[in-house]
C-alpha cells in the first residue's frame, strides 16, 4: 500500500476512534449531567406537567394546582392564604424559581424525586404520583401572628418547646406567591412590584434575616452568669454600679429608666427593669469566652441550623475591647439574631434547660401517602441545667407579673419573658428594633416559646417599646397556642 494512502488511513481511522470515544462520552457522561441540568427545557416542562403535591397545615393543603393554557407548562402552582403562609411555603414560580419547602422537597412535591416513583416509573423513565410535605404549622398561632403584625415590618415565630415543632413562622410585610407563579405579563409585573419595595416582602425576616436583639440577649447573659457560678442565684445581690462606666472608656452606661432601682440589683430586678448597668458588667466579669460559649450553646454561630430550610446564622462577635464586650451583654455592638434563635433561647429555658432542635416538617409522604420520611424530636444540645432554667423561670414570670412585660400577661397561665428594645442604624439613628420573647405553661402540660420582633419605621421613637409593640402579639400567640388541640 503506497505510504501515503496508509498514513491517511491510519489518521482517519483515529478521527474515527476519537468522534467515537467523544459520543460515549456525551451520552454516558455528559449526557446524565445535561438531562438533570436545572436549566434543561424538557425537565421544566416535566416539572409542570401534572398536578402537583401539596404543603399541607393543620390536616389542609395551603397549596394547589391549576390548568393552563401553555403548551408546555400545563400546570401551575396556586396558595390558598397566600401570604399568611408564604414565609413557610416559599413560591413555586415557572419563571423565577423556587424557595423555602417548595424549594427543598420540589421532587416530591413533582413527582421526579425516586421516592416518588413505582418500579415501572423508573423503567419507563416517567415522573411518579406527587408527594406531600406536612407541616408542624398551627393555623391558629399562624393567624395569631400574622393578623398581629399587620401591616409593620416584622416577624414572630413560635415553637414547641418539648418537641422543637414550629407552630408559626410570620415575616411582613409579606407576598402573595400565586401571583408570580406562572410565566405572563401579569406575573412579571408583580416580580417587578415585590422587587422594587423598599420594605423586600419576599425576605423572610423569621429565618433569614438577622437584628441585633437588644436585651432579650440579657437572657443568655444571666444564663451564663448562673450556670458558671459567678451568681448562685436569681436574688443575689450584683456588685453593679449605676451608671456603670464603660471599660477602657470615659462614656458611662446608664439605663432606660433613671429611676430603677438597678445599683447592685439582683439578676430578677435586673431583668424585671431591663438594667443595662448590671448586664454590661456581668458580661465583662464573665469574660468573652464564657458568654460565647453560653450564646453558642444556646444555637449563636452555627452554620448549619436547617429546619429543614437552612436558617441564617446568629451571631456572638469575638476579639472585641471589654467596652464592646460591655455592650454585647445588653445585645448590642455586633450581636446579631434571628427571630428563630431567639425562641430557641426561650424554649431551651422553658423546656428545663434542653433545646430541642426546631423544625416545621413532620413528615413526608409519597403520591400513595406512604411516608418517606419522618421527622422526630431531637435534643440538640443543653445549655444549661434544669436548676439553672428553673431560676431563669422564676425571673421571666417576675418580668411578666410586675416588670416590663406585663402586656403579656395571661390569667390562670404561667408566662414567662423579655422585653427588647434594639438600637440600630448610623448613631442609633434608626427607629430601634422592639422585641419580645417569652413562654407559657398551661395546666394541661401545653407549653410554648414565642419571639416578637417589630421594625416600624413610621412609630414615634419615644413610643417604640418591646412590651408595647411586640408584648400584644406574643400574648396572642400564645393563647393561640394553648387554646389548640
Amino acid at each position: 500500500m503506497n505510504k501515503t494512502i496508509r498514513r491517511t488511513a491510519v489518521f482517519s481511522l483515529l478521527l474515527v476512534i476519537a468522534l467515537m470515544v467523544r459520543v460515549t462520552w456525551v451520552q454516558e457522561v455528559d449526557g446524565k449531567a445535561l438531562a438533570d441540568d436545572q436549566y434543561n427545557r424538557r425537565n421544566l416542562i416535566a416539572q409542570y406537567a401534572n398536578p402537583f403535591g401539596d404543603i399541607i397545615v393543620g390536616g389542609r393543603p395551603v397549596t394547589g394546582s391549576t390548568k393552563t393554557s401553555s403548551p408546555e407548562f400545563k400546570y401551575k402552582r396556586t396558595y390558598t392564604d397566600g401570604p399568611l403562609y408564604a414565609a413557610v411555603t416559599g413560591r413555586l414560580s415557572q419563571v423565577y424559581g423556587s424557595t423555602q419547602l417548595e424549594g427543598i422537597y420540589q421532587g416530591v412535591l413533582n413527582g421526579t424525586d425516586s421516592r416518588t416513583k413505582s418500579l415501572l416509573n423508573v423503567l419507563t423513565g416517567n415522573s411518579g404520583k406527587p408527594g406531600d410535605v406536612l407541616t408542624t404549622i398551627d393555623p391558629a398561632v399562624q393567624k395569631a401572628a400574622y393578623n398581629g403584625l399587620g401591616s409593620k415590618n416584622g416577624a414572630a415565630v413560635a415553637i414547641d418547646p418539648q418537641t422543637g415543632n414550629v407552630l408559626a413562622m410570620v415575616s411582613t410585610p409579606s407576598y402573595d406567591p400565586s401571583k408570580i407563579a406562572g410565566g405572563s405579563k401579569a406575573d412579571a409585573q408583580a416580580w417587578k412590584q415585590y422587587s422594587d419595595d423598599k420594605s423586600q416582602p419576599m425576605s423572610n425576616r423569621a429565618l433569614r434575616q438577622t437584628y441585633p436583639p437588644g436585651s432579650t440577649f440579657k437572657l443568655v447573659v444571666a444564663a451564663a452568669a448562673l450556670q458558671d457560678g459567678l451568681y448562685s442565684s436569681i436574688d443575689q445581690p450584683t456588685s453593679s454600679p449605676n451608671p456603670y462606666t464603660l471599660p477602657g472608656t470615659v462614656s458611662p452606661l446608664g439605663n432606660e429608666n433613671a429611676a430603677a432601682p438597678c445599683e447592685n440589683a439582683s439578676i430578677r430586678t435586673a431583668l424585671e427593669y431591663s438594667c443595662n448597668t448590671v448586664f454590661a458588667k456581668m458580661a465583662v466579669d464573665l469574660g468573652q469566652d464564657k458568654v460565647k460559649a453560653m450564646a453558642d450553646a444556646f444555637g449563636f454561630d452555627g452554620s448549619s441550623l436547617d429546619i429543614p430550610v437552612r436558617a441564617a446564622q446568629s451571631v456572638y462577635p469575638t476579639k472585641m475591647p471589654k467596652s464592646s464586650l460591655a455592650q454585647t451583654g445588653i445585645g448590642q455592638f455586633d450581636v446579631r439574631a434571628t427571630p428563630l434563635q431567639m425562641a430557641m433561647v426561650v424554649s431551651a429555658i422553658a423546656n428545663g434547660g434542653k433545646l430541642m432542635a426546631p423544625h416545621m416538617v413532620s413528615k413526608v409522604t409519597d403520591g400513595n401517602g406512604n411516608a418517606v420520611q419522618n421527622f422526630d424530636p431531637k435534643q440538640m444540645s443543653q445549655p444549661v441545667s434544669e436548676h439553672t432554667a428553673q431560676q431563669l423561670q422564676d425571673a421571666m414570670v417576675s418580668v411578666i407579673q410586675k416588670g416590663t412585660g406585663t402586656n403579656a400577661q395571661i390569667p390562670g397561665v404561667e408566662v414567662g419573658g423579655k422585653t427588647g428594645t434594639a438600637q440600630h442604624g448610623v448613631d442609633n439613628s434608626g427607629n430601634p428594633y422592639a422585641w419580645f420573647v417569652s413562654y407559657a405553661k398551661a395546666g394541661s402540660g401545653k407549653q410554648v416559646a414565642v419571639a416578637v420582633m417589630v421594625d416600624d419605621p413610621d412609630a414615634v421613637r419615644a413610643e417604640i417599646s418591646g412590651n408595647g409593640l411586640a408584648g400584644p402579639i406574643a400574648k396572642a400567640m400564645m393563647q393561640a397556642a394553648l387554646k389548640s388541640s
